[in-house]
């Protein structure tokens, strides 16, 4: 592992690894935000669809 990070270190190409490493945690961060986005627009739908069942078996589904 250091072999690499010495050749990064002596070509100068430290900012290119910094812009690398945020890119990489951007999008990390960004599909970790979109999948639970999913997952609690999934949980909502979920919600109302047992307050329909809860509303349709006490007689308001009218």
């Amino acid at each position: 592992m250091n072999d690499p990070l010495a050749f990064i270190f002596a070509r100068g190409d430290l900012a290119h690894l910094a812009l690398f490493s945020w890119a990489s945690g951007a999008s990390s961060l960004l599909v970790w935000v979109l999948r639970e986005l999913v997952r609690s627009n999934r949980r909502f739908n979920d919600f109302v669809a047992e307050i329909s069942r809860l509303n349709a078996s006490f007689g308001g589904g009218r």
